[in-house]
């Protein structure tokens, strides 16, 4: 309501609501290091590319959460195809460092399940995720604060394109859960109160469609609360033998 009257009132160009595609590279600031990208260029360049990853720019529903809160209220005053630089600080990033958050396990407990700890590994204790940051007199010191506690970070945003129509919406909500298939390959019917989707058969066997199904089901009825049905299409067909015999 706040960020509606916001735009509103100082004329922003994004509100809450509002679905944008954006690029970016983030980086540290205290090191320059880049951590993360929507560009594959950069991220080869950087040395932090992910074969099999999908490099092109990120659905943000401003206000969803989906991206840093201090991110998504810059967005809301950028321009589209103008880059701008954002400077985030720990506390409204990934929050400070806390030193509580650093514990040291017998080195014995990994060796004991198979593994061989190496400094900056991410492992997983009792359920937490945490990094390896010392190995020494049979210790291994794990930190348990997020990798970028305590970073300043720095984006560099360009907001791509303002999506506009329901069927462009419901494309893109599908295409965040299966980016690994064409958006074009899906076609949509769309009525008053459901939507129904074609299916292309690259999808049929993704690992977890299923469940995937469900949150695109689940996605829609947040955004677009009318349409109580969603169904999914999906048609098999026989390949027909080739008419020509092998002479």
């Amino acid at each position: 309501m706040v960020s509606n009257l916001l735009a509103e009132v100082f004329g922003l160009p994004f509100e809450k609501g509002d679905f944008v595609l954006i690029d970016y590279v983030a980086r540290v600031a205290e090191t320059g290091e880049v951590f993360d990208t929507t560009i594959e260029e950069v991220s080869r360049r950087e040395g932090i590319y992910q074969e099999g990853g999908v490099y092109e720019p990120k659905l943000v529903v401003i206000g969803e959460g989906w991206v840093l809160r201090a991110l998504e209220e810059a967005i809301q005053s950028m321009e589209l195809e103008k880059t701008a630089t954002i400077e985030i600080p720990p506390e409204k990033g990934f929050g400070n460092r806390d030193p509580e958050k650093v514990k040291m396990y017998p080195l014995r407990r990994f060796v004991a399940q198979g593994i061989t700890p190496r400094v900056g590994m991410r492992v997983e204790v009792n359920g937490k995720v945490a990094t390896i940051r010392a190995i020494g007199g049979g210790r291994v010191q794990l930190d348990f604060n997020p990798p970028l506690a305590g970073k300043t970070l720095i984006y560099e945003v360009t907001v791509r394109k303002k999506i506009e129509t329901t069927e462009e919406k419901i494309k893109a909500l599908i295409h965040r859960r299966i980016p690994q298939v064409d958006i074009g390959k899906f076609s949509l019917e769309i009525g008053e109160d459901s939507v129904t989707i074609n299916v292309p058969e690259e999808a049929f066997f993704i690992e977890g469609i299923q469940v995937i199904k469900r949150g695109i089901f689940m996605d829609i009825q947040k955004f677009f609360p009318e349409k109580k049905t969603v169904r999914f299409i999906e048609v098999f067909k026989r390949e027909e033998p080739s008419s020509t015999s092998p002479s």
